[in-house]
């Protein structure tokens, strides 16, 4: 489910800019407001992805996962130079890989390419996120601070954190600052087969329906460590080269500790004789990953305004951690302006990383080893996404809903393709809305 929540994050990157200004009059300094009237942002997204190496049954299995979400973020002017900003959403999907954490409690014949109906085939993830931003006089001096809470069925998320940007040169330059710190608790599941052998020793039922090696005896312990904490820290460049073209680098270091490892994503080995009960073979043990890693992203985006109609944005960036990835980024984006009102946004991103030094596919890893994944997140992969927008603004406000006009939509599809099996589509929809 690691996959779908970064689509989260595009999506939530459907928000509005601020934008700042100054005016003189008779020869007194002005000082617009950094926000003229509360906005209100309502977002909305539909995920959808396939494929055959579910982390849940150890790199083979469906990865079939639908999630529908919505949020929505009001921002209130406090004052000229205060914005309170809050973010509330839900996520709710379903997912054939999680619900084979438990794949006998469906009423079916168990299999890692059929989704068990259990209760662990959906859940509900829920997000609320304020922050306060406040601007000096000038306008070139940025504060801001954040706080999150987030939960799902099987972890619980607090996170909190701030940002500065200094702007000069007739804010042609901006440099900016960034921290934050996520402290998260995760409630350990199991797969169903490994319960018996954990420090509670419940959960197994039918060992006389084994088949194969029917002395199953997996050598399993549960994890001592249930928190994980991520400290990011972000630096930013951005410059205005010339009046039609804008580029700005961008540092970003993150550091986890903690249960980096998902509890229920199997993992089978090849020195082991496999165990089965149905279809679906019974777990040797479950992804075991250092308790430490340490990401760095550095890249760099240059907009270059063709003309009135036509904009070409480009980003890339490069990656690597202490876990062996290495990974490329390339993007570009074309919005194409045909009318006062109508953008298109025409897009195409490709990505490649190299597999993690603990990855291996389906019964590669020995029961020796002291670390060990299935995940294909972690593999080597090339993949490319195609995208389509567009976008309608109304600066007027013409249409209303009660005292809130509408003064912009949002409308994306992206489709997502990988050199593995796995497929994903995501349909977002973002609408703008202003107070008269």
């Amino acid at each position: 489910m690691t996959f779908y929540r970064n689509y989260f994050a595009l999506f939530l990157g459907l928000l509005g800019s601020i934008a700042f200004a100054q005016d003189n009059q008779n020869d007194t300094q002005y000082k617009k407001r950094v926000l003229e009237t509360t906005e209100v942002d309502f977002l909305t997204s539909y995920y959808s992805q396939d494929g055959d190496n579910a982390a849940v049954s150890g790199g083979i299995g469906t990865e079939q996962l639908t999630d529908a979400t919505g949020t929505f973020v009001v921002s209130i002017p406090l004052n000229d130079d205060d914005v309170l900003t809050i973010d509330a959403g839900v996520s709710a999907y379903t997912s054939a890989s999680s619900s084979n954490i438990d794949p006998f409690d469906g009423g079916q014949r168990a299999d890692p390419f059929v989704a068990s109906s259990g209760a662990s085939s959906g859940d509900v993830w829920v997000n609320l996120t304020g922050s306060y931003t406040h601007s000096s006089d000038d306008r070139n001096n940025i504060v801001s601070g954040m706080l999150s809470v987030s939960s799902e069925y099987d972890y619980f998320s607090l996170g909190f954190g701030g940002s500065y940007s200094r702007l000069f040169n007739e804010k042609n330059t901006e440099v900016s600052l960034k921290a934050n710190v996520y402290l998260d608790s995760w409630n350990t599941i199991y797969p169903f087969e490994l319960r018996a052998f954990g420090a509670n020793g419940i959960g197994f039922f039918r060992p006389t329906e084994i088949t194969g090696n029917v002395n199953y005896n997996p050598n399993f312990t549960e994890f001592d460590k249930t928190n994980r904490n991520s400290y990011s820290l972000g630096m930013g460049f951005s410059q205005i080269l010339h009046r039609n073209l804008q580029g700005s680098l961008d540092l970003d270091v993150v550091q986890q500790q903690g249960l980096l490892s998902t509890p229920f994503q199997r993992v089978y080995f090849s020195d082991v004789a496999n165990s089965f009960i149905e279809d679906f073979q019974l777990a040797d043990d479950v992804e075991r990953l250092p308790d430490t890693r340490t990401k760095i992203a550095m890249g760099g985006r240059l907009n270059w305004f063709v003309n009135e109609l036509i904009t070409v944005r480009t980003f890339y960036r490069y990656y690597f951690d202490d876990w062996g990835i290495n990974s490329h980024t390339a993007s570009v984006e074309v919005p194409v302006k045909i009318s006062d009102k109508f953008t298109l946004y025409p897009s195409y991103r490709f990505y490649n990383q190299t597999a993690a030094d603990y990855f291996g596919p389906y019964e590669t890893h020995l029961s020796t080893q002291e670390f060990y994944t299935s995940d294909y997140d972690l593999s080597e992969y090339n993949a490319n996404q195609l995208g389509f927008g567009a976008s309608y603004t109304d600066i007027f406000t013409q249409l209303h809903i009660w005292e809130f006009g509408l003064k912009g939509i949002d409308l994306k599809f992206y489709k997502y393709d990988r050199d593995t099996t796995f497929t994903s589509y995501i349909i977002t929809a973002g609408f703008k809305f202003v107070m008269d």
